[in-house]
């Protein structure tokens, strides 16, 4: 079975009234998991990513400030979040979710963590609601592994992996394939591997042709091992801060490429949800149970 990794903590967290980050929507898709006849006892807890493991791959001043709750109130609105301990604990247990599921995605070959993908986070800094790049430390655990050489990401977040991009440039085991809306945050863009901005109110068709071409140059570019997939909703057209226009069987059919080309190469890949800002929770959550039905979660 594929393993799903969560926490409640995930949607633990209070935010002031009209916050744009929609926090009740891990909870969501787990429930919703559920009424689809996904057990219970499927979903595997994460234990939070070590403070250790942090100030190895980022900067330990940050780390350390950010910990602490001593990070300037201009960092903190960087990020995008008041800070609070509460803040401290999700994110450390959803960044260790990130890192189980990468070592979960080597041992049975697919992984997906009910949250994740916060890319916007650099070595030194937090930005847009990120605030530990798990991405590329879900990269680094996989490169831990004996018989891991090179980890390909695949974002497909609409907003680009900046963070992500940054932490990689000088990273030879990590190739980062961003596709991203080009007129969207943020505004100063990172150098990926292969970056592929893309035009507002794009649809299906030219997206997933997009899509397709990226995939097949990354992998052959790559060459990798394992790959970490982004899988972000906020491409959607009724996102509020998307500026893409895929409906919800473009969603669908973006994932199921996704995964069937990693299982076309053989390589194991590690899913998180990424964005989606709908306020309508249901249905985000609708549209985000599109990676579980591409995985064969749920049909």
């Amino acid at each position: 079975m594929i393993p799903l990794v969560f926490h409640p903590i995930y949607s633990q967290l209070s935010l002031p009234p009209r916050h744009r980050f929609p926090i009740e929507k891990y909870q969501g898709i787990r429930d919703a998991l559920g009424q689809h006849g996904v057990a219970a006892s499927r979903f595997i807890s994460p234990e939070p990513v070590g403070e250790g493991v942090l100030r190895d791959h980022f900067d330990p001043l940050y780390v350390d400030a950010l910990l602490s709750g001593s990070l300037d109130k201009k960092a903190m609105r960087r990020i995008g979040f008041p800070w609070s301990q509460q803040l401290i604990q999700r994110t450390l247990r959803a960044v260790g979710g990130t890192c189980l599921t990468a070592n979960l995605a080597l041992e049975h070959g697919r992984a997906l963590n009910l949250t994740g993908g916060y890319h916007h986070a650099f070595d030194s800094f937090g930005s847009g609601f990120c605030l530990f790049n798990d991405l590329y430390l879900a990269a680094k655990t996989m490169l831990a592994s004996a018989s891991i050489d090179k980890v390909l990401i695949i974002d497909c977040d609409v907003h680009q992996g900046d963070g992500t991009a940054w932490l990689a440039r000088d990273d030879a085991a990590v190739f980062t394939l961003s596709l991203h809306g080009e007129k969207n945050f943020p505004h100063r863009k990172q150098v990926s591997d292969i970056d592929i901005g893309l035009p507002k109110g794009m649809k299906d068709e030219p997206y997933l042709e997009t899509l397709d071409e990226a995939l097949h140059v990354a992998f052959i570019q790559a060459q990798p091992d394992a790959v970490i997939f982004d899988a972000g909703v906020d491409v959607h057209g009724n996102d509020d801060l998307g500026l893409l226009s895929l409906t919800t069987q473009g969603v669908l059919a973006r994932d199921t490429m996704v995964m069937e080309r990693c299982q076309q190469h053989g390589v194991p890949v590690a899913a998180v949800i990424g964005g989606g800002y709908q306020r309508d929770i249901s249905a985000l959550v609708d549209v985000h149970l599109q990676l579980y039905r591409a995985a064969g979660v749920i049909r």
